[in-house]
């Protein structure tokens, strides 16, 4: 089977992949939430005149000529609106955020007042009509969309919505990704292995790449190199409503991989299991039904890698939001050699030298060294067979931090 680019396995793990159904929760649960409706007010904001400022509801009129005497005939403050009307030559005691009372129209802020005694007081400046008033509706009024389907609700979108006097919102489902590692070399972390054994990294960094993604990681833990075993956390996984089972480990097609033959033991229809991809090349998908299936490599970098570049991708679509990645142009920081047959994910650290964004390849770049990958900050994306490159070369680079 010939090698799968890049692109094209993106296209297929993507293709039919629809944001799961809506839901409708509590403001207080909505957070980092992808909107699945429009958000309409249901009030004005703000609902009356309001003062922006503390000073005195007056008349333009009266203080067109300062200085001016006026009567103080009451007050008003937030949540306490001033009951009568001003008249000529009064003013009103007046708080950010009361409503101005009829017969004002400005409002003369207490900086440019004098006390006079207990009911007068002296204005010193002039103010324009209009001035320092907020008007009904300045935000927005009854029966605007203040928020559109597909915005994820950060903390300003959730005081909009909340000041829409809007309780519950419909968002977009959280997918679930189950995940599971395979390998009777794998132990869990804080688990002495044995003399034969490695502590199982992958998971943990997979399920990390799911939360950022927009999904809900369902960590399956380890299954050891038994069919049946792979089989049951399978159908299990399926039982809890997975909407994408993630292997790590045996994702190629081969006498040794149990993974595939558990898959297509429950159904699967396999998509591909090849990509023209370093590192990562032997990168599974297909479809159990409504379920999708990703068969990730076991090496630590080549998992993190593909679950970045195509795990990621899928759940940001399953949960309703945009995804793109953060792929910028670059020069070279260190001269490169030739590149093979296939697209090759170096890693690399990414900065601002001289004015210009510099990305200098790390000196190793062994599929199974974490450090490495964890000192790296971006990927440098070398097309298949691409000559030798010197530095200050330009490159395509896609961000990871």
């Amino acid at each position: 089977m010939a090698l799968l680019p890049v692109d094209e396995a993106l296209s297929r793990i993507l293709a039919g992949a629809h944001p799961r159904a809506p839901e409708t929760v509590p403001l207080a649960e909505a957070g980092g939430r992808i909107l699945a409706e429009d958000v309409i007010a249901l009030r004005d904001q703000p609902p009356f005149d309001a003062s922006a400022m503390d000073g005195y509801a007056v008349r333009a009129s009266d203080i067109a000529s300062p200085p001016a005497s006026l009567r103080v005939t009451g007050e008003a403050a937030a949540g306490r609106r001033f009951g009568g009307e001003v008249g000529p030559g009064e003013a009103v005691r007046i708080f950010t955020g009361a409503p101005v009372p009829p017969g004002a129209d400005t409002i003369l802020i207490q900086e440019n007042a004098r006390r006079i005694d207990a009911t007068t007081i002296e204005a010193l400046d002039a103010t324009a009509a209009g001035r320092h008033i907020r008007r009904a509706g300045l935000d927005f009024a009854t029966g605007r969309r203040v928020l559109e389907a597909g915005r994820e609700l950060d903390a300003a979108a959730l005081s909009l919505a909340a000041s829409a006097n809007r309780p519950a919102l419909s968002v977009h489902g959280v997918p679930t990704i189950a995940i599971l590692a395979t390998g009777d070399e794998l132990v869990a972390p804080g688990t002495p292995p044995g003399p034969d054994q490695i502590v199982s990294s992958n998971n943990v960094g997979v399920a990390e790449i799911v939360r950022r993604a927009g999904g809900r990681a369902l960590d399956l833990g380890i299954a050891r190199d038994r069919e049946a075993e792979i089989g049951a956390s399978i159908a299990g996984a399926r039982r809890q409503g997975a909407d994408v089972i993630v292997t790590i480990g045996g994702a190629s097609v081969g006498d040794h991989d149990l993974v595939h033959k558990a898959l297509s033991g429950q159904g699967m229809e396999l998509d591909f299991w090849k990509i023209a991809m370093r590192p990562g090349k032997p990168l599974m998908f297909g479809r159990l039904g409504e379920t999708l299936a990703i068969g990730l490599p076991g090496n630590p970098v080549s998992a993190l890698v593909c679950a970045h570049l195509f795990l990621a991708p899928l759940v940001a679509r399953l949960s309703g939001r945009p995804h793109h990645h953060d792929v910028r142009t670059m020069r070279l920081g260190a001269d490169m050699a030739a590149n093979a047959e296939r697209q090759d994910y170096v890693r690399a650290i990414a900065g601002t030298t001289d004015g210009e964004m510099v990305a200098t390849p790390l000196d190793l770049q062994d599929s199974s060294m974490l450090s490495a990958l964890a000192a790296a900050n971006a990927l440098i994306v070398r097309p298949p067979n691409e000559p030798a490159a010197q530095k200050g070369a330009p490159c395509q680079v896609v961000m990871l931090r």
